[in-house]
């Protein structure tokens, strides 16, 4: 990529990333048979293994050692880290029960809940468009729960712990990659522990020699971390409103693994719900789209 700009750079790693993140339940459905705690365990301890490795290549110990004293931070990234494994919990659980549309529609009402929690929490003042994107995306939930008789639990839980898992990292401002090594540093002493567990009650997936199913849980870590290392290096490239457009593409790949891939069913409720979440993310992208230029133009 050395040849191209450094724009240019930046789409191709924030098109890797989200399609990689939209991809990835091709992954979790592959090792479905294996339970979502263990799978989860073996996400944080190979993501752990590999992080090291990169901490230390990137020559970043030296911060990492700097950071571990600062308890005032390491009380925020308990937190995030709790938050970050129970979204990879609910996702890999939803994956394997076919309720893949489920967590693709989490993550398309996150940002919208990562505005509110921008009003909430940091006194942000939206623009009325991104008041009627807000009010949209509630009024979706509410119809769902009326047509359907049950809240979409799965998305829910999705779209707020990731939300408040940015919420905490963008109160800490941390690198990614630190900030995540160190989450799952964290989250390693509970996934050994819950693997010796399974190993004492002969109730594991992952055994010795290793089986077909063994070898696809090794490569947690790389599925874990690759993408996030795109993801930075598009972030360092282009703007955050770029991004903000490129993430819609990871639950665009999941929604249409799901229903042409999986055959999972959508029916009619759930598709209208789709559609005025969809609607949403049209008014508030192009909100922040022509909010920009007016904010670019009055600069000059």
């Amino acid at each position: 990529m050395k040849n191209l700009s450094e724009e240019v750079q930046g789409y191709i790693y924030a098109i890797l990333a989200f399609v990689f993140w939209g991809l990835i339940p091709i992954y979790f459905k592959l090792i479905s048979t294996v339970s979502p705690l263990e799978v989860l365990a073996h996400r944080i301890i190979w993501s752990v293994v590999l992080l090291f490795g990169i901490v230390i290549f990137s020559k970043q110990f030296g911060a990492f050692k700097l950071l571990v004293k600062d308890f005032h931070k390491i009380k925020y990234l308990i937190l995030s880290a709790l938050l970050v494994s129970t979204n990879w919990l609910v996702f890999i659980w939803a994956v394997s029960h076919n309720m893949l549309t489920e967590a693709s529609l989490g993550y398309y009402i996150n940002p919208l809940v990562s505005i509110a929690l921008g009003i909430i929490f940091f006194k942000d003042r939206p623009r009325r468009w991104q008041q009627v994107a807000i009010a949209l995306a509630f009024i979706a939930i509410v119809y769902q729960v009326v047509a359907i008789g049950s809240l979409p639990i799965v998305s829910l839980a999705l779209a707020f712990s990731f939300a408040f898992y940015g919420l905490i990292r963008k109160k800490v401002n941390l690198p990614s990659v630190t900030g995540l090594y160190i989450e799952t540093l964290i989250l390693f002493p509970l996934a050994i522990l819950y693997f010796i567990f399974l190993v004492s009650n002969g109730q594991n997936a992952f055994v010795f020699p290793f089986d077909g199913v063994s070898y696809l849980l090794l490569l947690a870590g790389i599925v874990t971390v690759i993408p996030l290392l795109w993801f930075n290096a598009a972030a360092t490239k282009i703007s955050l409103l770029h991004i903000g457009f490129f993430q819609y593409i990871g639950p665009t790949v999941s929604f249409l693994l799901a229903i042409f891939v999986y055959d999972e069913v959508l029916g009619r409720e759930k598709l209208i719900t789709f559609v005025m979440i969809w609607i949403a993310l049209l008014i508030f992208s192009l909100d922040a789209y022509f909010g920009k230029k007016d904010r670019d133009s009055t600069q000059k």
